[in-house]
């Protein structure tokens, strides 16, 4: 028992500071009962007890059930599922070779496969959150790798340029615009920035094209970041990058042209609705998480006292009571859950929510949530539209 209680707490550290709280007018409604940096000290059985006591009760979850915090049956089953999908839609291309309708048909299954396993299982094995045996995660790491995008780089760029810094703007990479968006009131906003609530889902539909052909690259040879300048990438890592893009691109677009003598423009077309697909689908799941119009942009990294109340001002749950949502998803709708805990498994999330849930409600602490992905999807364009007509 207690190497497994020493696995959660480490589970349950998040990433935040732990620097003096500084409240002002326009965040008093992220901290409970608006308690000062002194009340907050002195109280250790008001408002700054809240963080020990949700991690305990987290913690407690997985002792008391006594069940590993890492994948479960349905896990399993989900990675079964996931592989079977990808690796049978291709095996039935290149074996059946079907006609240009049933190549499209399965073309998309891949595609759709594609999209499941980077939600599903890229994202939890990138966190050790499916398995104790470390070979197992970095396998299915790969995932990433076979669709196309560089799983070290995504590793670096999602642990070290969000989580540490959920929703700051030039740290959080989730928040990079490229200039076409305005995601904080901390960065400049320009004319067109007026109708970018309107191409936001044109331009999140090539999410996924752009990190195959040009945000790996740009991050590995003409990193933006600091932490990226400062960090010296392993050989190895740069033949995974070329050898990861050149297989992607073989599989997908050289051999049905070579091979099943298909046309270039019917490849060509059903790689870039795959990917259509793909970008628009993950951009929303994460987008809908702390880009939304009830959630906090804090301007640095010390506006609160724990890292626990920098996630419940910056993330928001969506379609918590929606069992296929989370499956869909990876559990992503569950994200505070996901963010206090990154390195649990996100089948465990729905009952953690739960208890997240009551334990804010206890103790004051906002808790933000959307009912349906719908509405939580229409409350990230009302921020966009907010952005860019506010400075």
């Amino acid at each position: 028992m207690p190497d497994r209680r020493n696995m959660i707490v480490e589970a349950l550290v998040t990433s935040g500071t732990e620097a003096a709280i500084s409240l002002r007018p326009d965040v008093d409604d992220l901290v409970p009962c608006e308690p000062s940096p002194a009340q907050s000290i002195g109280d250790p059985a008001g408002v700054a007890s809240f963080p020990k006591v949700l991690r305990r009760r987290l913690e407690y979850f997985f002792t008391d059930q006594k069940i590993s915090p890492k994948a479960d049956g349905s896990m399993w089953l989900k990675v079964a599922v996931g592989l079977a999908a990808l690796l049978g839609s291709w095996i039935a291309i290149y074996i059946l070779r079907p006609d240009s309708w049933r190549f499209v048909a399965l073309y998309l299954l891949g595609g759709i496969a594609q999209t499941f396993l980077l939600l599903n299982i890229a994202h939890d094995s990138n966190h050790n959150a499916i398995s104790t045996v470390p070979s197992v995660n970095k396998l299915l790491n790969y995932v990433f790798d076979v669709c196309g995008i560089s799983s070290y780089m995504w590793r670096i760029l999602h642990h070290r340029g969000h989580h540490s810094c959920i929703n700051l703007q030039g740290e959080d990479d989730a928040l990079t615009g490229r200039g076409i968006f305005r995601f904080t009131p901390h960065e400049p906003r320009t004319r067109m920035h007026r109708f970018q609530h309107i191409y936001a889902l044109f331009f999140y539909a090539l999410f996924s094209l752009d990190y195959v052909f040009l945000r790996d690259f740009e991050a590995f040879f003409f990193p933006t970041h600091d932490y990226l300048k400062r960090t010296t990438h392993p050989p190895r890592e740069y033949a995974i990058l070329f050898a990861g893009k050149g297989l992607y691109l073989t599989y997908m677009l050289i051999l049905p042209v070579v091979w099943l003598g298909k046309p270039i423009l019917l490849v060509l077309l059903s790689f870039v609705l795959v990917h259509l697909i793909i970008g628009l689908t993950v951009s929303l799941v994460f987008q809908t998480t702390h880009t939304v119009d009830s959630t906090y942009f804090p301007s640095d990294r010390g506006e609160f006292d724990n890292g626990v109340y920098h996630i419940f001002a910056t993330t928001a749950d969506y379609a918590t009571e929606k069992p296929l949502v989370a499956w869909l998803t990876g559990g992503l709708n569950h994200h505070i859950a996901h963010h206090l805990c990154p390195y649990v498994c996100h089948t465990h999330y729905a009952p953690l929510t739960r208890i997240v849930k009551q334990t804010a409600e206890e103790f004051g602490v906002p808790y933000r949530q959307h009912p349906t992905m719908r509405r939580a999807i229409v409350h990230h364009l009302i921020l966009l539209k907010q952005l860019g007509n506010e400075d």
